[in-house]
C-alpha cells in the first residue's frame, strides 16, 4: 500500500513532465508561412496561371504560337485582318474604327447620327486558326458604354459553327436589369449543327477573385484585365481571369473545327446584353474605345 502511495505521485510527475514536453514541442513548431503570390511579375513566356498556380499536366509544356501572339506595336496584316460583317441594327462595322496606337490595338464606337446603323464600330480577326489543346489570353480594358467588348473564338456561320466566348463584358449596362455586368465575364460556348444549338455559359464575377489579387472587384473599364481560355480537349473549356480559374463549361458535342481569335465591340437593344448604348456616349473619347494591350497564345505539347 505504501508502495502504491509512493508510485502515484511519481507517475503524476512523469505524466506532467511528458505533457509539458509535448506542449513545448508543439509550441516550438513554427506556423506555416503564408503563400505569397505575385500577380504583377508573371512570366510573359508562359500562361499567366503558370506563375500563379501551375496546372500544366505532367510531361507536357506550353509552346508559343507566334502567329496568334502580339504586343501590338504595329498592325501586323500577316496576323490580323479587319473582318467587317455586321451584327443586327444599329451596328455597322468600319475599318476606320480600329487600329493600333501607343502599344494597343483599339476598337472605337462612334455615332452616325440619323442612320439606322448609327453604332459605328469594328472587328479584328486572326488569319491563323487553332485547335485544342491550347491556351490564349489577352490583356484588355473595355469601353465604358453599354456594349459588349468581346474576345472570342469562332469558325462557321449562324447555322453551323463552333464558338468559344471568352468575354462579353459590358461595364455600363443601360437597362437597369444587369447590375452585375460591370464585373461579370459572360463566358460561354456555342456548338451549332444545322441550326441545332448546344450552349452553356458561365457568369464568373471578378469580385470572386482571391483576396490577394490586386484586380479583385476592379470594373472592366477601370483597369486592364487578363482574360483567357484553356481549350483542353473536344469538350472541356476552362476560363481564366487575371491568373485564376474563372469557371468552366463542358460541351454537349465534340468541337471539330479550327477556330480564329476575334475582338469586337457591339450593342443591341436587348436586356440580355445590358441594353442599348447611349448615343451621347459615342462622342466621348474617354469612354468609347476598347483597348487590347497584348495577346499571347500557346499550344500544349509533349515534352
Amino acid at each position: 500500500m505504501k508502495f502504491v502511495k509512493f508510485l502515484l505521485p511519481v507517475c503524476a510527475l512523469l505524466f506532467l513532465a511528458t505533457s509539458c514536453k509535448d506542449d513545448e514541442e508543439v509550441n516550438m513548431t513554427p506556423d506555416p508561412e503564408p503563400v505569397v503570390r505575385d500577380f504583377e511579375n508573371t512570366d510573359p513566356n508562359l500562361p499567366m496561371f503558370v506563375s500563379i498556380d501551375d496546372r500544366t499536366p505532367p510531361g507536357q509544356k506550353w509552346e508559343k504560337v507566334e502567329m496568334l501572339t502580339d504586343d501590338f506595336d504595329t498592325f501586323d496584316t500577316e496576323k490580323w485582318r479587319k473582318e467587317l460583317w455586321n451584327y443586327g441594327v444599329p451596328v455597322r462595322m468600319k475599318a476606320e474604327n480600329s487600329g493600333v496606337a501607343d502599344g494597343n490595338l483599339w476598337i472605337k464606337a462612334t455615332l452616325d447620327e440619323g442612320a439606322s446603323r448609327w453604332f459605328e464600330t469594328s472587328r479584328i480577326t486572326s488569319n491563323t486558326q487553332i485547335n485544342y489543346p491550347m491556351y490564349t489570353e489577352s490583356r484588355i480594358k473595355t469601353a465604358h458604354i453599354s456594349a459588349f467588348n468581346t474576345f472570342w473564338m469562332n469558325n462557321g456561320d449562324i447555322d453551323n459553327r463552333d464558338e468559344i466566348d471568352i468575354i462579353e463584358n459590358n461595364s455600363k449596362p443601360s437597362c437597369d436589369c444587369e447590375p452585375n455586368f460591370p464585373w461579370q465575364m459572360n463566358s460561354q460556348y456555342f456548338h451549332v449543327v444545322d441550326g441545332d444549338t448546344q450552349r452553356a455559359k458561365g457568369n464568373f464575377d471578378n469580385r470572386a477573385l482571391s483576396s490577394d489579387n490586386p484586380l479583385r472587384g476592379v470594373q472592366w473599364n477601370e483597369g486592364y484585365h487578363v482574360v483567357g481560355v484553356w481549350w483542353k480537349n473536344a469538350r472541356d473549356i476552362q476560363f481564366y481571369l487575371d491568373g485564376e480559374p474563372a469557371g468552366s463549361v463542358v460541351s454537349a458535342r465534340d468541337f471539330t473545327r479550327d477556330l480564329n481569335l476575334i475582338w469586337d465591340l457591339w450593342t443591341i437593344d436587348a436586356d440580355w446584353a445590358g441594353g442599348i448604348a447611349a448615343q451621347e456616349d459615342l462622342a466621348d473619347d474617354s469612354m468609347n474605345t476598347m483597348y487590347v494591350d497584348w495577346v499571347r497564345t500557346w499550344k500544349l505539347v509533349e515534352e
